[in-house]
């Protein structure tokens, strides 16, 4: 789901990368069922072995999102006297500002080829409750009521699948991070 800034790629990022882009070239191109590994990797240049060097599943290359260790860590983070929802509001917000915004067009053909086929909707629906499941955690950790965690990591995340499924969907020119900040700004509390 997000891609931090990385300054320059090793040599085994740029294949990564490589093999990324050459995958969903050839999924938007044929259909995500109708490509084989063998076939992204040749399109490459490297062995079907390195494509599983680098991705564990040929799903992976659409909904792998290896990004939940920093989330909880920045929900972690927050005050603890702030409401549970706000903590991971604000932890939410803090891992967007990681966002790389030259990713933007890889982001969106991964999320529009996911969305629009039954296994990998089903894959990224596991990766959002896995991404639940260490927010509530670190909810937990830090002295958050398990009922209160869970809700405020639905309700957080929520908000961002739906900004990003709606983001994939219309290219208003918008970027990825400033969505997703967008969308959050609509949990900010309301003083009264």
């Amino acid at each position: 789901m997000l891609v931090t800034n990385m300054p320059c790629m090793s040599r085994a990022e740029e294949t990564r990368q490589r093999i990324l882009e050459t995958a969903l070239e050839l999924f938007a191109a044929r259909g995500f069922d109708d490509v084989t590994v063998e076939e992204i990797a040749s399109a490459v240049g490297v062995s079907h072995m390195t494509f599983f060097r680098n991705f564990p599943t040929k799903e992976s290359v659409v909904a792998s999102d290896p990004y939940d260790p920093v989330i909880a860590a920045q929900v972690a983070e927050q005050p603890t006297h702030l409401p549970a929802l706000e903590r991971v509001r604000r932890g939410l917000l803090a891992v967007s500002a990681l966002i790389d915004d030259s990713l933007d067009a890889t982001t969106r053909a991964r999320i529009k080829i996911g969305v629009n086929h039954p296994r990998l909707r089903a894959v990224m629906w596991e990766n959002t409750h896995e991404t639940e499941e260490a927010i509530v955690d670190a909810l937990i950790r830090t002295g958050t009521e398990p009922f209160a965690a869970r809700i405020a990591a639905g309700a957080c995340l929520g908000a961002l699948m739906a900004a990003l499924l709606d983001w994939a969907r219309h290219d208003a020119g918008e970027k990825l991070g400033d969505r997703l900040r967008r969308s959050l700004e609509q949990l900010e509390p309301v003083e009264q």
